[in-house]
């Protein structure tokens, strides 16, 4: 699969739906045929966009690494509320957000999609920006060059 990244900004109709910008939808053309699957993020105020074929591997990891029990069940209804296949309209490129979803994630009309590899983190403008500026410059910097010590 092509990585998908890049930041891009839109806005949402009172109905939820939103209309995926061109170069982020050319990224997708190799599974717009296919559904997709929207959920709550795990660590983030935002929603997860992943390509169906994507989030069954995800699901079999999940599968394969939690047992059975009380915990592994709580942590997997948690995991997975709220979550909806939904499709991406190939001619138009439009996503019709969910509105259980549109609200838990607080989107109004501005709306940022943060794609990371081979999913798509859908935020209400305002929320995307404060993450943003959550992390200071000096842990940044602090953080890359850890990652980055000693790669040329």
């Amino acid at each position: 699969m092509t990585t998908i990244v890049g930041q891009h900004a839109c806005k949402a109709d009172a109905k939820g739906r939103i209309n995926i910008p061109t170069a982020l939808k050319n990224k997708l053309l190799p599974f717009m045929n296919d559904e997709f699957v929207i959920k709550r993020a795990v660590f983030k105020d935002c929603l997860e966009l992943h390509p169906k074929v994507k989030f069954d591997e995800v699901m079999r990891k999940v599968m394969k690494k939690g047992g059975r029990g009380k915990q592994f069940d709580l942590f997997l209804m948690k995991f997975t509320a709220g979550l909806k296949e939904v499709p991406i309209d190939s001619d138009t490129g439009r996503l019709q957000i969910p509105k259980d979803l549109f609200e838990f994630a607080g989107i109004s009309k501005e709306v940022m999609l943060n794609a990371q590899h081979d999913k798509i983190e859908i935020w209400a403008k305002d929320k995307y920006e404060t993450v943003l500026d959550s992390m200071s410059d000096e842990e940044y910097e602090a953080m890359a060059e850890d990652i980055f010590d000693g790669d040329e």
